[in-house]
């Protein structure tokens, strides 16, 4: 029996119309769709995003979980149990789509679900089918240029390294801070000081129907969600 393939299919950053024409007809085609499964039984981000496009009747649905948690050995167990149920459907001849928010390849689950995949499973064919980016989605709700010319952007996971952000900021036209909610208040502080607090614009869940477009002078000790990010563009 010949064995099927893993695909990686972004699914954009929210709005399910965001979705591309291929990801849609690779959704169709796959009898396997595997998504990132919330241990607490609510539904998944990427999962919501698609659900208006398939019948779960019709597929084989593959609910994995991914702790969010820095314990290595619980780390290791679970991503190497979703790599092996993944792979015993490929294994049976079936194409797996799996879904994620985003873009595949750009701080994606899918990134080291792949690495680990290749590492256990090398004879499994792999694809990636790019998506639209909460950074694409969030300049284009905010009409904000993201680079014009020869200007320079960075893409910079938001943590409390405050002279690594600032230096971001200081060595680029625009800088994009993803996942802001946990420093929000730092980096609040730090535009301040180099007074561009009225160029940073912050979003939450960009274009789904959840989304939030937030006044920068109300964010102080707000409660954010945890897919949120921020824009600053000098």
């Amino acid at each position: 029996m010949c064995k099927g393939a893993l695909y990686g299919i972004g699914v954009g950053p929210g709005d399910p119309e965001l979705l591309t024409v291929k990801a849609f007809r690779k959704l169709q085609e796959c009898p396997v769709i595997a998504y990132p499964k919330k241990m607490r039984g609510s539904k998944s981000y990427a999962y919501k995003i698609i659900e208006v496009y398939i019948r779960p009747e019709e597929k084989e649905m593959l609910g994995l979980i991914f702790p969010m948690t820095k314990n290595e050995e619980v780390l290791e167990r679970e991503w190497n149990k979703a790599v092996d149920i993944i792979y015993e459907k490929i294994a049976q001849g079936k194409d797996v789509a799996f879904v994620t928010e985003g873009d595949p390849l750009l701080y994606s689950t899918f990134i080291h679900l792949m690495k680990v995949m290749k590492e256990k499973y090398p004879d499994v064919e792999i694809h990636s089918i790019p998506g639209i980016s909460s950074v694409n989605g969030a300049v284009s709700r905010l009409t904000i240029p993201l680079a014009d010319g020869d200007e320079q952007v960075a893409i910079i996971p938001a943590n409390d390294d405050v002279e690594k952000m600032r230096k971001a900021i200081e060595n680029h036209d625009a800088v994009v801070f993803l996942k802001v909610a946990k420093v929000i208040d730092v980096l609040l502080e730090m535009l301040r000081e180099l007074g561009l607090e009225n160029k940073a614009h912050v979003v939450t869940k960009v274009t789904s129907d959840e989304e939030i477009l937030w006044n920068i002078n109300e964010l102080e000790g707000a409660d954010l969600n945890y897919l949120s990010l921020m824009v600053v563009r000098k």
